[in-house]
């Protein structure tokens, strides 16, 4: 019996090539049939495409090819480009009115150039020469002028779509509640405000420390940590179980409430943080904390351990007559 024989190309066109013995007659209707098919799939910006072709006279051939093309797919998504638009709905008008102004005064700079050769080589128009140049001066004036206004815009509507694509992006994102429970972080949009300690397992056993004394203030306000360990060691978090009294361990289990959830697939974290931090200009082997507004929103961030102290001091209780009324009021994005 034949066996599958394999080859390979270079390295750069990644292709793999599979010989599969001659199918048994039973299988072949007509053997003057030629037929190929191939299939393709783009995935983390790696093509894959698989081609198989059966001749008469010849053994069938799998001819299996990758690239290393990146993605076309865009980085910012439709959503986040409509919650640009909605949370700056004045904008777009801006913009629009800037290239009006910026096209009108390229349009007079142009005429005014011709008018000043046409006066400068006139001696009789001499006198127009310094009119003329005021003229230009205001053209180019505004040209500069409404150009920078654009670009000024055009950079924020960039920075603001991108921030929105990584929320988007870290609303996806999934929490470990349980052993048998996972859920998306946005499940917890508008119950929780998560604050994702990110660092080696010292790091994240130092914040665990930290935040004892604050422990019941931070859970009335809602405040559930994410600890992403980014050195794979595993950090020593003691919640003190063997303490006796009822006191001590109604801690215990609040301080498990408050440090219960992990972060799955950790390497999409990982992925989403490093953008963060280049964005920030941060190295990307820096301990850091991001705090989450109730709406899911990056409320702020820094680099070393979070600052439990101002959290429970700026944040408003998440219980009484306060619920719902303060939930966007958690501080500037």
């Amino acid at each position: 019996m034949a066996l599958a024989t394999f080859g390979s190309t270079s390295a750069n066109s990644n292709t793999l090539f599979l010989t599969l013995p001659t199918p048994p007659p039973c299988f072949i209707h007509n053997h003057r049939t030629n037929f190929m098919f191939s299939s393709s799939r783009l995935s983390y910006g790696h093509t894959h495409t698989l081609y198989y072709s059966h001749q008469r006279s010849s053994v069938p051939t799998i001819v299996c090819s990758a690239s290393n093309k990146p993605s076309t797919s865009p980085q910012i998504s439709s959503t986040a480009r409509i919650r640009s638009e909605v949370l700056s709905p004045f904008r777009a008008v801006r913009m629009f009115f800037y290239t009006a102004f910026v096209a009108s005064a390229s349009l007079g700079t142009l005429i005014a150039i011709s008018q000043l050769i046409g006066a400068l080589s006139n001696p009789s128009r001499a006198s127009e020469v310094s009119e003329i140049l005021k003229g230009l001066g205001i053209d180019i004036g505004a040209v500069s002028l409404f150009g920078f206004l654009y670009y000024r815009d055009n950079k924020a509507k960039n920075a603001q779509e991108a921030r929105l694509s990584r929320e988007e992006i870290l609303s996806n994102l999934k929490l470990r509640v349980s052993e048998k429970r996972i859920i998306p972080v946005n499940s917890l949009r508008g119950i929780a405000r998560l604050v994702i300690c990110a660092g080696p397992a010292s790091f994240i056993t130092e914040s665990f420390k930290r935040s004892e004394p604050f422990t019941e203030n931070l859970l009335d306000r809602g405040v559930l940590v994410v600890p992403l360990v980014t050195d794979g060691n595993s950090p020593a978090l003691e919640f003190e179980e063997t303490e006796e009294t009822d006191e001590a361990k109604q801690l215990a289990t609040r301080r498990k409430r408050l440090w219960q959830l992990a972060p799955v697939i950790t390497s999409e974290w990982s992925e989403w943080l490093d953008e963060q931090k280049k964005m920030a200009g941060v190295s990307s082997d820096s301990p850091v904390y991001l705090s989450l507004r109730l709406d899911g929103r990056v409320r702020g961030s820094g680099v070393g351990y979070p600052p439990w102290n101002a959290f429970v001091a700026q944040l408003p209780p998440v219980k009484g007559i306060w619920t719902g009324l303060l939930d966007g009021m958690d501080g500037r994005v």
